[in-house]
């Protein structure tokens, strides 16, 4: 059994200080979190001393590992030039020179600090250069917990959505529908009803904030045709794939560009980071070149553009081959997981693609949110708590993502197959 008195000592405290003991509610798990002391490469390392083969990796943003040198060294650079200015940077420049020639749908880019605030400014963006006001989410995607897109998954196929916090007006909303993913014909439906009123569709590509569901063949390029048919502003939020499915994201990825595109988690480096990007007539509509305002005090922060740009730049100098090694790690863990099905009739449906993957225990094909809630929640927390024991953190929420990142090694892999056959047997 793993020493865990100083983390349950130090969350039992952090409950009286801090909203259920955690700075974010994904981090909460019963019957209390780790608390981490340091991590290196594909490791992390708790409080008591336990070590742990990351698959979490923060959500996504380390896609080489923690404390990689290349990184390390480029922060610590900065550090001694300064941390913050309020005046534009050369290296901002290159980040951003770097980002639009890679992504197809950035023609210019705006540097911001979070995901949410990437996806909130270009929702501002796309509704003020179409002059409308509706816009399109799907279920199950999560695009920051900002108002008008923290609405209920499960609203009617053509509804409009429901607040699903406390504290968000009805009608801060009631101009965002809410529809299935992977639904087209149900898309198209609303298209037609709401002709003229919507400003934006809003969508991430491969869904990774309710496991991983990938979009069905020419899912994507409907979403394209219908809204360019329209004159809708499609938005890919790409927090999670950019930089992660290709280098291009998911736009290289599915050879789908959009109008507008959120990125963050990997642009950083590990370092808080968002952009906003998309075509250059919609971005001239930002202040100051345009009438959409949009401003934020630490956007373009010297620190997270250099641990940025030296991810970036790391992973493009290594071209294809990188994403084709992440990849043959998943595949390895993947074969394992299908093997384990077949052979002990396990209740598993296993998604993936590229460098994520997400098990979800059902007997259902996992295609949008509604079949990845028919997943057997109760039996992922046994199985979250059993490849902790054994030193394998993956993220506590069935509705979550793992991760793959370059520092993962076949001993890592090796070990991760023989604990997880051991946690579903």
């Amino acid at each position: 059994m793993r020493q865990k008195f100083k983390s349950e000592n130090l969350f039992e405290g952090a409950k009286k200080l801090m909203p259920g003991g955690v700075n974010s509610p994904v981090r909460a798990f019963t019957p209390y979190p780790f608390f981490t002391s340091c991590a290196k490469g594909s490791k992390i390392i708790d409080v008591d001393g336990n070590e742990y083969i990351d698959y979490c990796l923060a959500y996504g943003p380390l896609i080489l590992g923690h404390s990689h040198p290349v990184v390390v060294k480029a922060v610590m650079e900065q550090l001694n030039k300064g941390t913050m200015y309020g005046t534009p940077t050369e290296k901002e420049l290159e980040l951003a020179k770097l980002v639009c020639e890679n992504v197809p749908a950035a023609n210019m880019i705006r540097l911001v600090n979070t995901g949410t605030e990437a996806t909130m400014s270009a929702i501002r963006a796309a509704r003020g250069y179409t002059g409308r006001k509706e816009i399109i989410k799907f279920e199950g995607c999560y695009h920051g917990a900002h108002d008008c897109v923290l609405v209920k998954a499960g609203s009617g196929a053509t509804t409009f959505g429901i607040p699903d916090s406390l504290g968000v007006p009805e009608e801060t909303t009631q101009n965002t529908i809410v529809l299935p993913y992977n639904d087209i014909d149900g898309f198209r439906h609303t298209v037609k009803r709401e002709k003229g009123r919507i400003a934006a569709v809003i969508v991430e590509p491969v869904v990774g904030n309710a496991g991983v569901i990938l979009p069905k063949d020419g899912y994507l390029e409907t979403l394209r045709e219908l809204t360019e048919d329209n004159g809708i502003v499609l938005i890919f939020d790409e927090v999670i794939t950019g930089f992660r499915l290709a280098f291009g994201g998911a736009q290289e990825c599915f050879g789908v560009t959009p109008d507008m595109v959120t990125l963050g988690k990997i642009m950083g480096g590990g370092f808080p980071i968002g952009a906003y990007g998309g075509r250059k007539e919609i971005m001239e509509m930002v202040a100051p070149a345009g009438k959409v305002y949009q401003a934020g005090t630490f956007s373009g922060n010297p620190i997270s553009v250099v641990a940025g740009l030296a991810t970036l730049t790391y992973i493009k100098s290594k071209g294809e081959a990188f994403y084709k090694i992440l990849e043959s790690k998943i595949n390895t863990i993947i074969k394992a997981l299908k093997d384990l099905k077949e052979d002990k009739d396990n209740r598993l449906s296993i998604n993936h693609i590229s460098s994520m993957f997400q098990i979800f225990f059902t007997l259902d094909d996992v295609y949008d949110y509604r079949s990845a809630k028919t997943a057997d929640v109760a039996r992922f927390k046994f199985y979250h708590k059993k490849l902790l024991e054994e030193g394998i953190f993956i993220p506590p929420s069935q509705f979550e993502t793992c991760f793959i990142s370059e520092t993962h090694t076949k001993q890592d892999i090796d070990k991760t197959i023989e604990t997880i056959t051991f946690a579903l047997n």
